[in-house]
């Protein structure tokens, strides 16, 4: 049996304008500190004892670890970025919606559509996946992202009756999931970080 927390980052500006982005190394914003210390201070965080800790690499994970373990050695794998939103990053919906390029994008079929300049939402999972291939073999604490970690999920329980759709595993900024895997690497479990 191993276990691993998905922990997504705190809020950021690019969260609090509501903006495409994921490849944009943003930090978190003064909102998004505090929102990690009131769930520290609840308790909803895993002791670190025992436990790897990994980070995306970028700024807003590193930063939450910081925040949730305070200086800690972690590994940085950018295979748990965030989907690489090309042209469409740091852009609202109000300033992509008249683009031609944006509605085939969103419209038709945006997992497997590769955004201009980017990737795809299936492009980001197969990296994550190949990533949690190695950590689920192992206790990991992984701060990452939002697309990652509803990713992840919605493959290791496609069958959960609360979660029919993707977007509904995003966990709020600064929470996330507990999963356990058992010898063989298959999902047996899940429970919630959350306050």
């Amino acid at each position: 049996m191993s276990t691993v927390y998905l922990i997504r980052h705190g809020i950021t500006e690019g969260n609090a304008r509501r903006l495409y982005y994921g490849s944009t190394d943003l930090p978190l914003t003064e909102e998004g500190i505090r929102a990690i210390k009131e769930r520290k201070s609840a308790g909803i965080y895993p002791d670190r004892e025992g436990f790897e800790l990994i980070t995306s690499g970028l700024l807003r994970t590193k930063q939450t670890l910081f925040e949730i373990y305070g200086e800690a050695e972690h590994v940085s794998d950018n295979r748990l970025n965030e989907v690489d939103f090309g042209e469409f990053e740091m852009k609202s919906y109000e300033e992509l919606k008249d683009r031609e390029d944006y509605q085939q994008w969103i419209s038709v079929d945006n997992w497997n559509n590769v955004c201009p300049g980017g990737e795809s939402g299936e492009i980001m999972f197969q990296r994550a996946l190949s990533a949690m291939n190695e950590y689920s073999l192992r206790n990991c604490i992984i701060v990452c992202h939002g697309g990652i970690i509803s990713s992840l999920m919605h493959h290791y329980f496609p069958n959960d009756p609360e979660k029919e759709h993707f977007y509904m595993w995003q966990p709020k900024p600064c929470e996330g999931y507990r999963i356990d895997f058992d010898s063989e690497q298959n999902p047996v479990d899940y429970s919630k970080i959350a306050l």
